[in-house]
Formats: structure tokens, C-alpha cells, sequence
């Protein structure tokens, strides 16, 4: 009867190592993966303001959303391993509300930024004195925008146009 007793806990050890397997293997995608879809990339104001910005720029330019910092600005080599680690960390998260490459090849043209009220808070002022100091080390033009109800493709096109002609950089528009 021990022997009944001793098979009978061994299905059950087995059963329960089997269950507990399997629930980690499927638990992989909630627990592993704990994802789900964005409501949208962008906010209604900056969907808005993307579509003035491509009008603007016009066709010989490509505008990218929401593009790392980090993509944009490498850390410059020659650092000791703390401080290398240090800069990419202050980068890291951050990244440009939008890109202007020129369309032929490419290269990044102008960073800009839409200043909505968020950008009036300690956070949002630290956050906008790194981006444009990084700007300025890789001498990249920074358009900031303040946020409004509606844009003038005719009147960023000239604040871009600013921007964007030497020897600018960090051109800040409008208050």
C-alpha cells in the first residue's frame, strides 16, 4: 500500500512541476511581456502642428516624430567609462518632439520642439535647457515653438527658414 502512496505523490510532484512549467512558459507573455498598444504616438496638439510642420518645411525636407536625443547626439569619445556612462544617461530618455532631415540623404537638418504649458514647469525648463545645450555642443538648430490653437504654414516655414540659416543656433520663437 507505501508503494500506491509513494507513485500516487510522485504523479501529483510531476503534475504540479508540469502545471508550474507550463504557467511560467505561457505566464512569459503577461509577466515576461508586460505590454500593450499606445493609444496614438502623438498628442491631438502635436498631430496638429506635425501636419502645419510638413506644409512648412516643404518637400525637399522630412519631418520625424518623437526621435531619441540619444539618435541624434553621440557621446563624444575619449571619456572615462563613468562619465561616458554619465552623459548617455542624461540623453537617454529624452528625445526631440521632432526631426528635420533634408529628404535627398537624409541628414538631420533642424530639432524641433513644441512648448506646450508643460514646458513652464522646473521639470519641463531643465528638460529644455539639456536639449538645448546638447544642440548647441553638436551644432544643431533647435526651433521651439510655443503651442497655440492654430499654425501658419507660411510663418513656421520663415521661423524654420531662420532656424536653420547660419549662424543661428537654438533660435527660440515667439513667447
Amino acid at each position: 500500500m507505501s508503494s500506491w502512496f509513494l507513485l500516487i505523490v510522485l504523479v501529483f510532484v510531476v503534475f504540479i512541476a508540469l502545471v508550474a512549467l507550463k504557467s511560467k512558459q505561457g505566464g512569459a507573455s503577461s509577466v515576461g511581456f508586460p505590454y500593450q498598444p499606445a493609444k496614438t504616438l502623438f498628442s491631438a496638439a502635436k498631430r496638429s502642428f506635425l501636419g502645419v510642420l510638413d506644409q512648412a518645411v516643404g518637400s525637399e525636407h522630412r519631418v520625424f516624430g518623437k526621435v531619441r536625443v540619444a539618435d541624434v547626439a553621440m557621446v563624444k569619445p575619449g571619456l572615462g567609462n563613468s562619465a561616458r556612462q554619465g552623459a548617455l544617461n542624461r540623453i537617454a530618455y529624452k528625445h526631440f518632439d521632432f526631426v528635420v532631415c533634408r529628404a535627398s540623404d537624409l541628414a538631420i537638418v533642424c530639432a524641433v520642439e513644441l512648448n506646450d504649458k508643460s514646458h513652464s514647469s522646473r521639470r519641463g525648463q531643465s528638460r529644455d535647457e539639456l536639449l538645448l545645450k546638447v544642440c548647441q555642443a553638436i551644432n544643431l538648430p533647435l526651433l521651439t515653438v510655443p503651442a497655440k490653437q492654430a499654425y501658419s504654414p507660411q510663418e513656421i516655414r520663415a521661423q524654420f527658414l531662420a532656424a536653420v540659416s547660419p549662424p543661428q543656433v537654438g533660435a527660440s520663437v515667439g513667447t
